[in-house]
Parts: C-alpha cells; sequence; structure tokens
C-alpha cells in the first residue's frame, strides 16, 4: 500500500496498490481495423467469446456503414484464435446470421498459426499499451479515457463499449451446425483458412 501512479486520468497523482488486488470487472479489447483507411473502432467488452466477437462486429457495421457507400462484400483478416477460427461451430452460425443480417458478402481470411504479428491490429494494441502504461485502471471510465486519448495513424478511435455477459464455451453439435456448414464455401486449399459466407437469397412472390 501507498504506491502512487505516474499520473491519473484528471491530471492528479492516485495512490497505488503495492500489488494487483482481484479485479471487480475484467474487460477485454476488440479491435476493428479498416487497413485502407486507417480507421479503428475499440470495443471493450466483458469476455472473449464468439458471441462478444460477433456482437462486436455488428456495432462496429451499424456505425461504419453510412460511409461506406454502396458495398457488398466484407474482406475481414483474423487471427487464427480459439474463439474465431474457422473450425469454431458458435463463431461460424453467428457469421452467418450477421452475413443474412447485413446483406453483405463475407470472406473469412485467418493468418496461419503463430503469424499473428503480421497483422496490421496488433500494432494498433502496442499505440495502447503506450498510452495507458503507468496509469492506474481502477475504473472503466480511466480505460475508455485512455483508449479514447490513443492515436493510430495520428487519428483517434472510435471507443465503444459492448454491454451483456458472454458465457463460454458455447458450441453446436454436428447436427445443428450442418445447416451452418452448408452455408460456407470453404477453400479447396486452404478450408480452414480461406471461407467465403453469401446472404441468403431473397424470397421473391409471384402472383
Amino acid at each position: 500500500m501507498g504506491g502512487k501512479t505516474r499520473t491519473g486520468s484528471d491530471g492528479e497523482v492516485t495512490k497505488g496498490w503495492d500489488h494487483d488486488p482481484p479485479a471487480k470487472e475484467k474487460l477485454t479489447p476488440f479491435g476493428i481495423l479498416m487497413v485502407a483507411s486507417g480507421a479503428l473502432m475499440l470495443i471493450f467488452g466483458s469476455g472473449e467469446t464468439s458471441d462478444a466477437w460477433a456482437d462486436a462486429l455488428q456495432v462496429w457495421w451499424r456505425q461504419a456503414r453510412a460511409g461506406l457507400g454502396p458495398i457488398k462484400r466484407l474482406v475481414i483478416y483474423l487471427d487464427n484464435g480459439p474463439k474465431n477460427s474457422g473450425r469454431r461451430t458458435q463463431f461460424l452460425k453467428r457469421m452467418v446470421e450477421f452475413v443474412d443480417w447485413s446483406g453483405l458478402e463475407v470472406r473469412l481470411v485467418y493468418y496461419p498459426p503463430y503469424h499473428s504479428k503480421y497483422n496490421p491490429i496488433e500494432r494498433c494494441w502496442s499505440s495502447l499499451e503506450k498510452k495507458w502504461n503507468g496509469v492506474l485502471l481502477d475504473r472503466l471510465e480511466v480505460v475508455l479515457q485512455c483508449a479514447v486519448r490513443m492515436t493510430w495513424k495520428r487519428r483517434h478511435p472510435t471507443v465503444k463499449r459492448l454491454e451483456g455477459v458472454y458465457p463460454q464455451g458455447v458450441r453446436l453439435t454436428a447436427r445443428e451446425m450442418r445447416p451452418y456448414e452448408a452455408r460456407l464455401e470453404r477453400s479447396a486449399t486452404l478450408p480452414k483458412y480461406d471461407i467465403v459466407i453469401k446472404p441468403k437469397p431473397k424470397e421473391t412472390e409471384v402472383s
């Protein structure tokens, strides 16, 4: 007890702990970077799950779509993590649902294992870490303020809070997964790393 942070969010020095106490709340940051423009959105949720990934993508699309014009296709580059891999049933189910909800064709392209360092989003995290280095992250407001103040390519990110609690371990059985798997167009050579999902054709009425 009795330690001090280097600086506080309000400009005053705050007393710190000499060790980390149990966290009252945990936050997981999700980052969505538009490679061409450098626009970055950071979304903080209660944990990393397939559903949190999908909800974060929806949050991003609701805000981003107005400025993107009449696009019809998204190419999403992902690390091959356990919560969003090309074999994670709940994640793939949610991606199919996102495609039908948004009307977009989505192509999921995964970096090979141990190659996530080549993903441009990884350099964004280092900028965030520098911004809150030495800051006592004892409140949600402090975390979000640090995120808002960081810069990437001379621009501040858009910062959002993902509400809700996301349980771990949600999976589909093989039988439940069949209709969703049928919607996945997997690459013949890289079936786990290159997946295209197209919107479900709209039904038309014939009179």
